[in-house]
């Protein structure tokens, strides 16, 4: 490791513990990431074991998240238009422990399906303003931590991620599954604490130059949404995985439940390896350019999973979808975020929400694949789609430049 890189990483870890809003957003991240995937994974078996619905019935539930993005762009949007951030996550973090509550109290079925379209895709938007009221802070302030700081906050709700589904299957196991629910609507609502009534002034936005196009037209947004569909390309090969690989493993390779579990446990521990790095290779390399050969590991991946029929083969490809992952989920909100400067609230609405449209197209083509094609010959779709994402991301990255990733005074590098 370079003396710059290790200079950046300190650098970054001071100013987190040093700054309230930084230190308070990162452990609100690490709540948001523990109480959502403690709950993602049970929510079927809450809906067919407490309320009585067929598999194929609670399948669907997951197709209520498409109203994150449209909720997001919305709140988005006037979080761009009134300069509030903080004030907006509240609200969103208190929809989000009403709409859980509501989920746990549920005594029918289509209970959760509404508190989800209604409630939890508002909830959903307190990510995205987070990383916004972080973007603006650090945009009064540029330097070379700032980008750190952000992969540190994004690390912090990997980690929940990685946490969550454990703690969730022990409550469940443990106390129930209503109680598992109640867990998360309350680590939702614990997100406001560590930041009390803290509150942070939007970035002042330039005057528009005379005839400039204004940043919430489609043109403007057209770099931002051609980025975030080719996540969503990439992306869309984790429902894939996760539907039909352990059933891979277990019922065509055999492997014991032991081997199946450190399979799937692996990709989270590079992904976090791997995360401190991602910004200072950005630099080096362009952002897009780096998240081009990532894209091109998840096509590796996904080849091992479809032609490397082995514990081996499964290991490999899970280790290549840790770097995959390590480097996407620190460079896409700050990637995001550039691509519309003038309303990085709506930015990162959007490309944080696009993980539900990621998920149902996954959810489709997984269906359809399995289908056609059969296992493990399915994991062909998510490496054409990596594929497509990699070509995409290059082509992008062709107009990058080196001063694209230097501090200059005045220009945000979150």
């Amino acid at each position: 490791m370079s003396t710059h890189t290790q200079t950046g990483g300190t650098s970054a870890l001071r100013e987190v513990a040093a700054s309230r809003l930084f230190l308070g957003s990162t452990i609100a991240m690490f709540l948001s990431g523990l109480g959502a995937s403690a709950a993602a994974p049970q929510i079927v078996l809450f809906l067919v074991k407490e309320l009585g619905a067929s598999l194929s019935l609670a399948g669907l539930y997951y197709l209520t998240s498409l109203a994150a993005p449209i909720a997001g762009y919305f709140i988005g949007r006037y979080s761009d238009r009134t300069g509030i951030r903080l004030g907006l996550f509240r609200i969103c973090a208190i929809a989000g422990f009403v709409g859980w509550a509501g989920v746990a109290l549920s005594t029918a079925v289509w209970m959760p399906f509404a508190a989800s379209i209604l409630l939890l895709a508002v909830a959903g938007a307190a990510t995205s303003q987070i990383f916004t009221a972080v973007h603006d802070e650090l945009s009064r302030k540029p330097g070379e931590a700032n980008e750190g700081v952000v992969a540190i906050v994004r690390m912090a709700l990997t980690g929940g991620w990685i946490i969550g589904p454990v703690v969730g299957a022990w409550v469940a196991a443990e106390y129930g599954l209503r109680p598992m629910l109640w867990m998360t609507a309350i680590c939702t609502l614990l997100q406001i604490v560590p930041l009390g009534a803290l509150n942070v002034a939007a970035t002042p936005k330039p005057a528009a130059a005379p005839g400039a196009t204004p940043h919430s037209s489609l043109r403007a947004m057209l770099p931002l949404l051609a980025f975030t569909g080719l996540f969503v390309l990439v992306y869309a090969g984790e429902p894939i995985k996760y539907g039909f690989l352990l059933i891979y493993m277990e019922e065509h390779l055999k492997l014991s439940p032991a081997v199946r579990g450190a399979v799937i446990g692996i990709q989270p521990l590079i992904e976090l390896l791997i995360m401190p790095f991602s910004v200072g290779l950005g630099r080096r390399m362009g952002n897009m350019r780096l998240m081009s050969v990532a894209a091109v590991l998840g096509v590796a991946a996904n080849l091992c999973f479809s032609l490397w029929p082995s514990a081996a083969g499964m290991f490999a490809g899970q280790i290549l979808m840790g770097g995959v992952w390590g480097i996407f989920m620190v460079l896409g909100i700050i990637v995001a975020q550039r691509l519309l400067p003038d309303a990085v609230a709506t930015a990162s609405a959007i490309f944080m929400s696009s993980t539900a449209l990621a998920s149902a197209l996954g959810g489709i083509a997984g269906g359809l694949g399995v289908a056609g094609l059969g296992l493990p010959q399915v994991f062909f779709l998510p490496a054409l789609f990596a594929g497509l994402a990699a070509c995409g991301l290059a082509l992008m990255g062709r107009s990058e430049r080196p001063a694209d990733y230097r501090p200059v005074a005045g220009q945000s590098q979150a």
